[in-house]
């Protein structure tokens, strides 16, 4: 993994550093240790990162090795610009824990988002059944992009049923659509597949 694309600035400014770091009950010390290793002091050297710590010695030491028990620092070997071998300390297990938090964020996010295009095509709030059967599109590998589109489908066919829009997805899906473009570019001339598939009398089916 590259190290260089994880930054303390980058994940201190949204707050996921310390948040993750409060997750995992770290104490001060850790904390201290861990945030000084990120800033660029990745050579492993007790007596320094306790000198500039301004931590004992053994505290600097405990809190150290806690870390590497918790897996959140490794030592790794490489060489220097003279072939010297040398350990330096890696955050990267930390770093990974970091980006699996940030893409779950952005998954909540992309819900969110999602349900409350729903409620707002449908003009009412969505009951459980509902969040579950989009979430289920989403588990599934429909794209957002790809829902909302059915979703305007529906709408603009009035029919506000979540049953309607599966069907649209799963044909698709056949045709091999994976984004909106797919679906404008390759339904353009194909006005009696469009027809085939929306005069079905959906106002009928049931829930």
């Amino acid at each position: 993994m590259d190290t260089t694309f994880f930054k303390t600035t980058k994940y201190v400014t949204n707050g996921l550093f310390i948040k993750k770091a409060l997750e995992l009950n770290l104490s001060l010390e850790e904390f201290l240790v861990l945030t000084y290793f990120d800033n660029d002091n990745s050579f492993l050297d007790i007596e320094r990162l306790s000198h500039n710590l301004n931590m004992k010695l053994e505290e600097a030491l405990k809190a150290f090795n806690n870390l590497i028990s918790k897996k959140l620092l490794t030592i790794i070997t490489t060489k220097d610009v003279e072939g010297r071998m040398i350990e330096k300390v890696s955050l990267d297990n930390f770093y990974q824990m970091i980006l699996e938090e940030d893409k779950e964020i952005k998954k909540e996010e992309v819900k969110t988002d999602i349900y409350s295009e729903f409620e707002k095509g449908f003009g009412r709030t969505l009951n459980s059944m509902e969040y579950e059967i989009i979430n289920a599109w989403l588990e599934k590998g429909f794209s957002e992009e790809l829902i909302k589109k059915a979703l305007k489908e529906a709408v603009y066919h009035d029919v506000k049923k979540l049953n309607y829009i599966d069907k649209i997805l799963f044909e698709w899906n056949k045709k091999g659509y994976k984004t909106a473009d797919d679906v404008e570019v390759r339904n353009k001339n194909k006005n009696e597949e469009r027809k085939e598939l929306f005069d079905y009398n959906w106002l009928d089916d049931e829930e």
